[in-house]
């Protein structure tokens, strides 16, 4: 009995000592950090404001009246400006051409060039993607290759004059997207 008892111990204090702690699971998509917090960059009210409004003051140059829509990276809607005199259909459609811009940005580098890519023109069908609009003039806001954000601009004749303005709007912060 006592071989049996001395056995016992010295097989457990020999499995405690080769005991290794197991490795982390492995998760998708790949967490950062040691305690699982992914840290991102966000857009804040004050830059969206000034992006916003460079955009609308582009488009006044060049003698247009648009409506922007400043969206975060979540699609949400961070600021909207509706210059005097736009159609009603600039108000959904420069939410639409923002959103395409995010949704899309790391395929294309604006609305305009997945219309280009799709031979897609104002009257053609919609995407199946909900939101996701053919139409030049929206542009992703990025920081530091991350996208932080999208503006769209509606209302301007032609979508390459929106993508101007929208672009016009990052340009104008473009020190502090570095």
């Amino acid at each position: 009995m006592r071989n049996i008892a001395l056995v016992l111990a010295a097989s457990l204090a020999a499995t405690s000592a080769l005991a290794q702690p197991l490795p982390a699971p492995a998760s998708y998509p790949p967490v950062t950090g040691d305690k699982g917090v992914i840290a991102t960059h966000a857009l804040s009210m004050e830059l969206a404001g000034r992006i916003a409004h460079a955009a609308i003051d582009q488009c006044r140059k060049m003698g247009f009246r648009t409506t922007i829509a400043v969206l975060d990276a979540s699609g949400a809607m961070k600021v909207f400006l509706r210059d005097d005199g736009t159609g009603p259909h600039t108000i959904g459609l420069a939410r639409d051409k923002a959103y395409t811009a995010i949704t899309l940005a790391n395929r294309f580098a604006t609305s305009g060039t997945f219309a280009t890519a799709r031979n897609s023109t104002l009257g053609s069908p919609k995407t199946n993607i909900e939101g996701v609009v053919g139409v030049a003039g929206g542009v992703p806001i990025k920081y530091r290759g991350q996208t932080i954000g999208g503006i769209g601009s509606s209302g301007a004749v032609g979508g390459d004059k929106d993508e101007i303005c929208s672009q016009a709007g990052i340009d104008a912060v473009a020190d502090q997207l570095k």
